[in-house]
């Protein structure tokens, strides 16, 4: 059977967060127009600052989306459980969605809930990869 359809909710999962990235880096271009924003200038880190959440909530994705993307391959390259690693992707997703929300809205106790939720669905990936060499 195909790799896909093995895990196409996996596969689903991985566009899901495509579009979520560019979602992001619109909405960051979107409020850096808005603000008047110099293109290449630094954005001044103050919290109380949409650009610079908007921002940080791009850079913050990039950071962590190299990680994500590797332990799902060793997933798929592992033979791993399609379901275990779907339902790890998309709990990801969702938690990478939720903190970006909770970031532009400046929520930061839930934020870092949420970033902790995002934690645990990486290492289920990587139990998930693990468990299928066991």
């Amino acid at each position: 059977m195909d790799i896909s359809q093995t895990y196409s909710l996996t596969v689903l999962a991985l566009g899901a967060m495509t579009l979520l990235m560019l979602v992001q880096l619109l909405v960051s271009d979107v409020i850096g127009i808005r603000a008047k924003h110099l293109p290449g200038s630094p954005v001044v880190a103050d919290h109380a600052n949409l650009l610079f959440r908007a921002t940080r909530t791009v850079a913050n994705t990039n950071e962590s989306i190299a990680v994500f993307i590797v332990a799902v391959l060793f997933c798929m390259m592992s033979g791993a459980s399609p379901q275990a690693t779907g339902y790890a992707a998309w709990a990801f997703v969702a938690c990478r969605l939720i903190y970006a929300l909770f970031y532009y809205a400046n929520l930061q106790t839930l934020r870092s809930v949420i970033f902790a939720g995002a934690i645990i669905s990486l290492v289920a990936l990587l139990a998930s990869g693990f468990l299928a060499w066991a």
